[in-house]
């Protein structure tokens, strides 16, 4: 079996992403929290903070022993403020979890994947990233930046078997999503309004669709950004 690293794997979307490939692949995993991965059917995890730099020679140690071959970057960092209100600390933060984890890990990735002529990157972004979010524009600005980060790759990465692709989900029925709710002026009826479909996704429908972009049968997608978003890209 192939093996598979998630971030952010203990909770929403990556923790369903980690169940729904358990059955077919190697999964490994990293994540902030142990007690919320220790009852995952994986096959090992590193417990750490992306935002952490120092962080990064135990991921390199642990991405090495484990020959990642298909490498999904789901965690992120979410936060709702108006712009002038944004600390340096918090935006620091963002742009570590959000934008350079995944670069850095990709590149952890890479030399194994060439070696095997064979590897698929997934990178989770947002549709806030495609369309702009008001109040949240440091979360945009670190989404917008993964769309870049795989249509380059892509392009580098394409004579050696390797795909890369962003996902940008919408509103999905997690905690993040319900927290976000929270923190910011529009009610949950306010948001469904304003989605086509009148509903949010659910994120065994981003854990199916990157079950098909890791397939075999997906090989020639590559340098995609792809909205699951329940129509909110097309317009209102």
């Amino acid at each position: 079996m192939k093996n598979v690293l998630i971030t952010g794997a203990s909770k929403g979307i990556g923790r369903v992403i980690a169940k729904e490939l358990a059955s077919n692949y190697n999964v490994f995993a990293i994540a902030r929290s142990e007690n919320l991965l220790r009852d995952l059917n994986i096959a090992d995890y590193c417990v750490c903070d992306l935002s952490d730099v120092f962080n990064f020679s135990k991921l390199s140690d642990f991405i090495s022993k484990n020959k990642i071959d298909i490498l999904i970057n789901n965690a992120g960092e979410y936060v709702y403020n108006p712009i002038e209100k944004l600390d340096v600390n918090s935006i620091d933060r963002m742009f570590k979890i959000n934008s350079i984890a995944p670069i850095l890990l990709m590149s952890m990735v890479i030399g194994y994947m060439k070696e095997q002529k064979w590897g698929r990157i997934i990178n989770i972004g947002s549709i806030s990233g495609v369309m702009g979010e008001a109040c949240a524009s440091v979360y945009s600005a670190t989404k917008a930046s993964l769309i870049g980060l795989s249509k380059a790759t892509a392009l580098e990465l394409a004579q050696d078997n390797i795909t890369v692709n962003v996902i940008n989900p919408g509103w999905v029925d997690t905690d993040l999503s319900k927290d976000s709710i929270e923190s910011c002026e529009f009610s949950q009826d306010e948001i469904l309004e304003c989605i086509p479909q009148k509903r949010f996704v659910e994120p065994v429908e981003i854990a199916n669709f990157i079950k098909y972009l890791i397939s075999d049968e997906a090989k020639g997608i590559t340098g995609q950004s792809i909205n699951i978003c329940a129509g909110l890209s097309v317009g209102i």
